[in-house]
């Protein structure tokens, strides 16, 4: 019964109208009973889409400049994976709907760059949007779609939007690349542009947030502080361990990295903490909301959980294997930007075809299956690449590897955003959508930096085996030496993939088929601590 208090207690402060006086959700705003209108729908699905081909492009059009910005700006390769790392990073801020029209603005950085420093800061503002971008479109969607068909569709068609993003800044980035005038700051006065588009649909397609009862709107700062700084920090030592005066004997790698753990402990304590003080009758004054409410993550029997593991293992996969396809392309084989993003191009309409595939089945096959299947997938592009014969033809192992990747990137955030959706209170949708995006891109930043540490250590390895001191730049290493460590850093990526399907097949067996009409959850459901289940097979 206390528990049971608690969490009515929680739910009294941010209410949706979800429901009646029996106990369920209650409020002011309450989920449509039907889709839009179809223009409308279509248009704003449009919109939410074209946001994340934006931060899609964003990434990928880096990547394939990744290369050509190291010789313009003098930074070494083991450096460079910094300009994606900072911008994944970044973008792990939690955003809700109300700055979804401005957060598009953020993009417009970044063509002034002048060195790594300013172009990693940059880019971290550039992250900044994406991080509001993405959570606010899935909670607008799930808000304009009521369960059923319709946001079935929408969902499929807006994580359409990742993989062709992806493709689109690799192939149009290749192009300003190489024949542009200014070279690789090109795609980033495109983004901008672009950028206005997103701007004016919102304004002129979302509707207004939907008056809340939420009483209390601070913001859990020391929150803030704590898990902003402990990833920083953790993630900047996984990146320059490597290439710190001592390497990771370095006396600042080692007190930087105990810091950040305890800065992040620190912070999971706290919201724990918060949580339990919050949802007392009568909290204390000085006590805000949660930034982030740990029950949340034991929805669903912790399957909750366990989709967040997956996106997270899933994308330090994905984005690493396009981060090392560009510089094998580019840095071994000596291919030019253009030549590059042709081999890497089979990624477009190999993932516009995936979501047409994932609208027609995620109402007809189990989530696990489809999560399965999409990781084993994008495993399995990086044992191509693991095992590649430079000599062989790009058909034998450089174009199925770039067809099956994106199965990955589409059916885990396909399936996975729609079942988060289905474990997610009407006013939790952007939180949940945030957690989704914070996992996805704090896993972009956790596998770039250690499959780097991979590379360079396997490169200065067989580089002291064939008598050569590889220097940091790696321009005196042997192509044998660098062959070696471009396989090491593809077995990594298999072995990222690999395990999320592992996770998938472990913990998400059961939850059923996804997609379709089904009951929504309300607080109700939720009725302990220890009992977060929630009906997951599909239901009209």
């Amino acid at each position: 019964m206390e528990a049971e208090n608690r969490i009515t207690s929680f739910e009294k402060t941010v209410q949706y109208d979800d429901g009646d006086a029996s106990g369920n959700d209650t409020g002011t705003a309450k989920h449509p009973d039907h889709p839009p209108r179809l223009w409308r729908g279509v248009l704003l699905t449009a919109v939410c889409t074209l946001s994340i081909v934006l931060v899609s492009a964003t990434m990928s059009s880096s990547l394939i400049s990744l290369p050509v910005i190291g010789n313009d700006l003098g930074i070494r390769e083991d450096q460079l994976q910094w300009i994606t790392s900072a911008y994944a990073l970044s973008s792990t801020y939690m955003g809700d709907e109300k700055s979804s029209s401005l957060a598009v603005s953020f993009k417009e950085h970044s063509p002034w760059d002048a060195d790594l420093i300013t172009l990693a800061v940059l880019r971290g503002f550039q992250g900044l949007g994406a991080a509001a971008t993405i959570p606010a479109s899935l909670g607008i969607l799930a808000y304009a779609f009521p369960p059923g068909n319709a946001r079935s569709l929408a969902f499929a068609t807006f994580s359409a939007g990742q993989p062709l993003g992806g493709g689109l800044g690799s192939a149009v980035g290749g192009l300003l690349t190489q024949f542009a005038a200014p070279s690789w700051r090109t795609m980033f006065y495109v983004i901008a542009g672009l950028s206005v588009i997103c701007i004016i649909g919102a304004f002129a397609l979302i509707e207004r947030d939907p008056l809340s009862t939420e009483k209390d709107k601070r913001v859990d700062w020391i929150g803030v502080a704590l898990i902003t700084s402990g990833l920083i920090l953790i993630v900047f030592v996984l990146s320059d361990g490597e290439v710190a005066p001592k390497q990771w004997k370095t006396p600042y790698i080692i007190a930087l990295l105990v810091v950040g753990v305890i800065l992040s402990a620190m912070f999971l304590v706290w919201q724990w903490y918060l949580e339990r003080l919050y949802t007392l009758d009568e909290p204390p004054k000085w006590v805000t909301p949660p930034l982030m409410k740990l029950s949340l993550w034991r929805r669903g029997n912790g399957r909750f959980a366990a989709m967040q593991a997956i996106v997270f293992f899933l994308m330090c996969a994905f984005q690493s294997w396009q981060l090392w396809a560009v510089l094998y392309y580019q840095n071994y084989k000596g291919y030019s930007p253009v030549l590059t993003m042709l081999r890497v191009l089979p990624t477009v309409p190999t993932g516009i075809l995936c979501n047409v595939l994932i609208g027609l089945v995620i109402e007809r096959i189990p989530g696990v299956v489809l999560i399965a299947i999409g990781c084993l997938c994008t495993a399995v592009s990086g044992l191509l690449f693991a095992v590649i014969n430079p000599n062989a033809t790009y058909w034998a192992f450089g174009f199925p590897s770039a067809v099956i990747t994106v199965f990955g990137a589409d059916f885990v955030f396909a399936a996975g955003s729609l079942f988060i959706a289905k474990l997610a209170l009407p006013h939790e949708q952007s939180l949940a959508g945030g957690l989704f995006q914070t996992m996805a891109q704090l896993g972009t930043s956790f596998g770039l930096a250690t499959t780097t540490i991979v590379f360079d250590r396997v490169r200065a390895q067989q580089g002291k085996r064939l008598g050569i001191d590889v220097d940091p730049q790696g321009l005196n290493a042997p192509p044998e030496a660098q062959l070696r460590a471009y396989r090491a850093a593809e077995w990594t990526i298999f072995a990222f993939g690999a395990f999320a399907c592992l996770l998938a097949v472990l913990f998400l067996r059961g939850v059923g088929v996804v997609g379709g009409p089904h009951k929504p959850p309300t607080s109700g459901d939720f009725k302990s601590d220890s009992e977060h289940t929630v009906a997951i097979d599909s239901a009209p």
